[in-house]
């Protein structure tokens, strides 16, 4: 069978798109978006958090706090990051109070809690769950505690010592000194 010069060359050109969309696609794995903007494997936390249009009450909560040297660090931290829909969804008033400089260890406190020793993956998480029984807990950097369980066949959700529950919107967003989590609500320590 003959195929004519058009048809080779629409095979091609097929050939060509495809492998683009594959290496876009890996591209995309290795730099995920958040809040509009590739998180960069070879930035720090703080590098990658100030670009996310998602995240900006939270970068300035780590101003606010002192807690961007900290979080620049070498790490290695895992920061499981409330988006600004997250935080909008405390009480009317609670984030002014919390940025206010007599509050800045409550607001220390707050963000601490967000953020484990060590570099957890989902792979990580989801093997000290079924370890667990199905839940595992996590030693925050403020000296809580944070319980990771399954929500689902393949969703990890995480509880608070308040009893609220968050759930992972996006993993494994990978950083120079650490790894990232998109949560979709504040978690609140004792």
């Amino acid at each position: 069978m003959k195929l004519n010069r058009n048809v080779m060359s629409g095979v091609l050109l097929a050939g060509v798109v495809m492998a683009g969309a594959q290496s876009a696609m890996m591209s995309m794995n290795s730099n995920p978006m958040v809040g509009g903007m590739p998180m960069m494997a070879t930035r720090n936390i703080v590098q990658n958090a100030v670009d996310s249009a998602d995240h900006t009450t939270l970068v300035a909560a780590v101003k606010a706090a002192g807690l961007v040297d900290a979080l620049s660090g070498k790490g290695p931290f895992t920061v499981f990051a409330p988006t600004n829909a997250a935080f909008s969804q405390l009480p009317t008033g609670a984030i002014d109070n919390l940025l206010k400089p007599q509050n800045i260890k409550e607001l220390q406190a707050v963000l601490t809690y967000h953020v484990v020793a060590g570099s957890l993956d989902y792979n990580g998480i989801a093997k000290a769950i079924k370890a667990g029984n199905g839940t595992t807990k996590l030693k925050t950097l403020n000296g809580g505690w944070l319980w990771a369980m399954w929500n689902g066949p393949r969703n990890i959700v995480l509880k608070d010592e308040a009893g609220n529950v968050s759930a992972i919107s996006t993993y494994d967003v990978k950083q120079s000194n650490g790894m990232i989590h998109v949560i979709d609500h504040v978690l609140m320590p004792k």
